[in-house]
């Protein structure tokens, strides 16, 4: 194994860990706590524990062993591997780690606020190295193998609601339906956060008489590069550069100030850029 793939192997383990722990805190010490309908697989292990005692990782590798066969062909197999392998990771931490810690006994809204923010932190921080946790997560990657266009916190919340609305039904209670909505939308807005924040910025468009000026402007407050467009006036005709530029927040600020100071004339578009990838914006 080279020296890469040994790191790459590393960093997989450690994020799966470091979400693995999150997301056995949101199950085991608040959702299960409050009694509250869960998502996913986890829903339905928490059904089966109320019901029947069976451990929730226990249920959860057993639930999961049909999906992955059904899935494999669809999400792949090195997909399928790193799945497995976090799907025990996790299972082990519900059942074992996060007993060790107190249970959350509050209210309920704040359980479910727990539970949604550490649970789609958790699930973002190992979709990020291209793993799971396995369940509806395969068949969540299968749907988005199908429709690549949709979000993954879009495809999360859709898939899960019929599962909270059935844990709500059989434990006759509508307000555990609601927190279970609560949670649902937090995870979905976390994972999207978190999955598609990473690289975001902003993106702006400088339209001057003095291109090459506002170019250097910019690499020497930000060190970014940019791009000249040529353009042309719609009212006089005249002769204009476009310079576009993505950068992140504070930078984009500096840069607006550097620009204005420097061309009070210049006319700026200022635009969110949700996913920037190439140079100076590496994906994890």
């Amino acid at each position: 194994m080279t020296r890469n793939k040994v790191l790459q192997f590393g960093t997989d383990l450690l994020f799966e860990i470091g979400g693995s722990i999150l997301i056995a805190f949101a199950v085991r010490n608040f959702a299960l706590g409050a009694g509250f309908p869960m998502t996913g697989f986890s829903g339905i292990s928490i059904i089966l524990n109320r019901f029947f005692r069976i451990p929730l990782g226990l249920s959860t590798i057993a639930l999961n062993i049909p999906v992955a066969l059904l899935c494999y062909r669809l999400i792949g197999r090195t997909f399928l591997i790193k799945s497995l392998r976090c799907m025990i990771i996790c299972s082990l931490f519900i059942d074992y780690f996060a007993p060790l810690f107190p249970f959350y006994e509050g209210p309920r809204l704040l359980a479910a606020l727990a539970t949604g923010v550490l649970g789609g932190i958790g699930y973002a921080v190992i979709y990020m190295r291209g793993s799971s946790t396995g369940g509806a997560d395969f068949l969540i990657m299968a749907l988005k193998s199908i429709k690549p266009h949709l979000r993954l916190g879009t495809i999360s919340f859709i898939t899960d609601v019929g599962i909270i609305i059935t844990g709500g039904l059989l434990f006759r209670d509508f307000d555990g339906i609601l927190y279970g909505m609560i949670v649902n939308y937090l995870f979905a807005v976390m994972i999207d956060k978190a999955f598609y924040g990473i690289n975001s910025g902003k993106l702006a468009f400088i339209v001057t008489k003095r291109g090459k000026e506002v170019c250097d402007i910019i690499e020497k407050c930000s060190n970014r590069g940019s791009t000249i467009l040529k353009s042309q006036g719609g009212y006089k005709l005249e002769k204009k550069e476009t310079v576009m530029v993505v950068s992140n927040s504070q930078q984009m600020h500096r840069i607006l100030q550097q620009v204005t100071a420097k061309d009070d004339e210049a006319f700026i578009i200022l635009l969110e850029a949700h996913e920037i990838h190439g140079k100076g914006f590496t994906v994890l």
